[in-house]
Parts: structure tokens; sequence; C-alpha cells
């Protein structure tokens, strides 16, 4: 067989580059076109350089940040799809405020109204309570509404829900923070509300308590007043006479007595008889001092009462009569106890997280289900000694208790030394008795 033959290439000869440079120029040399070497001198204003620089790449990052979290969050446009298998009807899956939108209703199909000479302003929005800034597409129902489709919205304050939509995700109105009212058409067949509170049709879950509802309630009870355009203004004063928006305890003008009947009327809150569940982030964040459950409630859902950490107590009560008033008056109930409700049986995951307002808690042997981290971070230590839910009393023995369905680290904890304790926990406890 032929050998191969195999190709080689000749390498090239590279010439040196040789620089004629003279010996006592050597370090100092500038060739054509480079900047000249920096030898033994030092960069003029080299460290107000650097800090410059570092401002300028702090200033980057949070300027991209919030621009970013105001494009997620505040993109002025509203979400729709088609529900699959029924012509004509939408479900709204975001709602993007523009900062301009303090009242919406769900109905048709929506969209901003933009002045169509300058895109960048939106009709109505320089005239208070103009509601030529949302359009509405009636021909295109809206019967759904989204989990989250409201989610951290600041502006909003009310909410309007028409009889068309008949499925609400009860996790629609998460962090919506300035929300003071969710209103339902009565001819509604699935929903209602009572007094801005959403409610399911037949009154058995109560769905939404929103997060500011307590501004509607100070208005309502003569606590602020509405100026000639419309915005609500506090007639509470401290103790120099400037306004404030809320009362927090007591002081020279505003006694025990006063601040007493402030709580109950503003922030009290009465759960009709008729309840058997409460929804999933129904009280979350809520500014709630006193809550009354019916003894006919049966579950408190997931995050039921996250972080309402200014519930001060808990009450239960039983009436021979259906009881449909949610605010309280002396008198109304015919047995009132403290903590929860003897016949309720679920408590869902993270139901009282954060609630470092509570100082009592019973849980009544009728409860099967504790989800996890239940009373997560309720108890807290302050100059030694310990706040909040201190000890978890529960009226079945360990053994039965156990014998439910109990969620990981579902006890409060609280930093002892260097590693976290659960708190005791009082089995086969008797219910305290109702404070005087």
């Amino acid at each position: 067989m032929p050998k191969n033959k195999i190709k080689t290439k000749k390498s090239q000869v590279v010439q040196e580059e040789i620089l004629d440079i003279p010996e006592d120029e050597i370090w100092t040399y500038q060739v054509e076109g480079l900047a000249a070497p920096k030898i033994n001198t030092s960069y003029k204003n080299k460290k107000l350089a650097k800090i410059a620089f570092v401002l300028f790449i702090i200033f980057a990052i949070i300027f991209s940040l919030y621009f970013s979290v105001r494009a997620l969050l505040n993109t002025g446009t509203l979400e729709y799809n088609e529900i699959e298998g029924k012509p004509g009807e939408y479900e709204l899956i975001q709602f993007s405020n523009n900062g301009s939108i303090t009242e919406f209703t769900v109905n048709g199909i929506a969209s901003l109204n933009y002045d169509t000479e300058d895109t960048g302003m939106l009709l109505g929005e320089a005239e208070a309570g103009n509601n030529d800034i949302v359009v509405y597409d009636l021909t295109k129902k809206v019967t759904k509404i989204h989990e989250y489709a409201f989610n951290c919205d600041g502006t909003l304050q009310k909410i309007y829900i028409s009889a068309d939509v008949t499925d609400i995700d009860a996790k629609s109105f998460y962090s919506c923070w300035a929300l003071q009212c969710i209103y339902v058409d009565e001819n509604n067949p699935n929903y209602c509300d009572i007094d801005g509170v959403l409610y399911n049709k037949d009154m058995t879950e109560i769905i939404c308590y929103p997060i500011d509802h307590d501004r509607y309630l100070r208005l309502k009870e003569g606590y602020a007043h509405l100026d000639e355009n419309g915005v609500q203004i506090p007639d509470l004063v401290d103790d120099n006479g400037n306004p404030m928006e809320e009362l927090w305890g007591t002081t020279d003008k505003y006694d025990e007595a006063y601040f007493e009947e402030y709580n109950l009327k503003v922030r009290t809150y009465v759960i009709p008889s008729t309840v058997e569940k409460i929804g999933p982030l129904c009280f979350n964040y809520a500014n709630l001092r006193y809550v009354y459950l019916p003894e006919g409630l049966k579950e408190i859902g997931t995050l039921g009462f996250f972080d309402a950490g200014n519930i001060n107590a808990i009450y239960s009560y039983k009436n021979n009569e259906v009881n449909m008033e949610t605010k309280y008056t002396e008198g109304m109930f015919q047995t009132v106890y403290p903590s929860l409700p003897e016949g309720l049986e679920k408590i869902g995951s993270d139901c009282f997280t954060k609630d470092r307002g509570l100082t009592y808690m019973y849980i009544p042997s009728s409860v099967t289900y504790i989800g996890h981290h239940a009373f997560w971070d309720a108890v807290y230590k302050e100059d030694g000694d310990l706040h909040g839910i201190a000890q978890m009393n529960v009226a079945c023995d360990e053994a039965t208790f156990k014998s439910g369905t109990v969620g990981s680290s579902w006890l409060p904890k609280y930093d002892y030394m260097l590693f976290k304790k659960n708190i005791d926990v009082n089995y086969s406890a008797e219910r305290m008795a109702m404070p005087e």
C-alpha cells in the first residue's frame, strides 16, 4: 500500500520589533497613540473617583429596583382571560393600579381611558370623583376573580362586585393596604357583604375583612369627616392639638373610658352566628382589638388572622337566636367566654402567626387539626419576661391531643439564651373565666 503523504506547513519567521529607546528614558518613554505611563505619580482625585463610582452603582441598583417594582405593581394595566368552555365570560387575572384608581367595579372587561392627545394622561385623574379613568365593556362579562388579582395594591379603597361575578378566590385581595370596603350587588347569587365585609351568600363563610376597614369605621362612627374635596380628615387630635389618624391609647385628652369606647366602635368585630368558616387570609393585617367568634364556627382557614398583631383578645359567644349584627353592643350575647369556641375543628397553617397582642389561648377538645406554624412568632421576650401567648392551654389530655393532626412547629417559640424553645403546653386544662 502506498504510504500516506503528510503535508507540512512551513512556519513563518516573525521579524523582531526593536524599539530604539534611550536608557535614560526607558521608564518614561511614550508610545505614539497611547497615554503616557504613570511612574511614581498618583492619579488625580483617585479617592473621589472611587466614591463617585460606588455611589453611581448604588444609585443605579436602587433606581432599577424602584422602577422594576413600579413596572410590576403600577403598570396601569388590567389582565383578563376568557374562561374555557364559557364563551363571552372572562376571569380577572391581574388588577394593576396606576396610582389613580381608588374605586373599581368588577363587571365587564375594563380598560384605562388615556387622553388620545397625551397618552401619559388619564382622563379624570385631575378631578376627584371623576369616573372617566376606567372604561367598561359590558358585552364581555367578568364572572371570576383570580387568586391574588388585587395583590399588594396600595391605592384602591373600594371594590364593587357585580351580580355576574360568581367565583371569587379567597386570596384575591391579599395585602390590599388601602382597601376599606368590598360591596356586592344584592342580586349576586353566590356572594354578599355586610357593611363592606365580604361573605358567601348563605353567610356560612366570611371571606375578606378589608385591611383598612377601620378607616371606614372611623368616618362612619364620627371620628373623622370629609372635606369639600371628599378627603377624609381625622377629628382625633393629640395633646398638642395636632390631628392624628388613629387612637392607640389614652392621652390627657382621651381617658380610658373614651379609648375603650373607640375600640368597641372601630376596632371590634362580631362574626355573625351563621358563620361556620373563616376563609384563608380573611383577617390578614387587620387593625382590630377584639374579635367575637360564634360557637358554630368549625374552621379557621390558612393565614386566617396572619399578622393581625393588634388583636388583644378573642372571645366566643353563644345565642339562642340568630345574630347577624357585626357591631358590638352591650348585652348582645347570651353566653361569652374567652378564646376559641367549643365545636371548632380546624385551625389552619400560620393562622395566628405574629399575633403578639394575644395573651391567652385555649384549644377546645373539638379541635382535631392544627396546621404547621399555626401560632408561630406569637410570643416574644422583653426585659427578661415573656409576652404574647406565653403558654398554650389544651382541653384534651396529651395522648388524645396528639392523636389528631398537628403540624410541625405549631407552637409559639421564643429565643432562650442561644436556642429557640417551645412554650409550655397545659394539657387537660380548664378554660379561664371571663375577665370582669
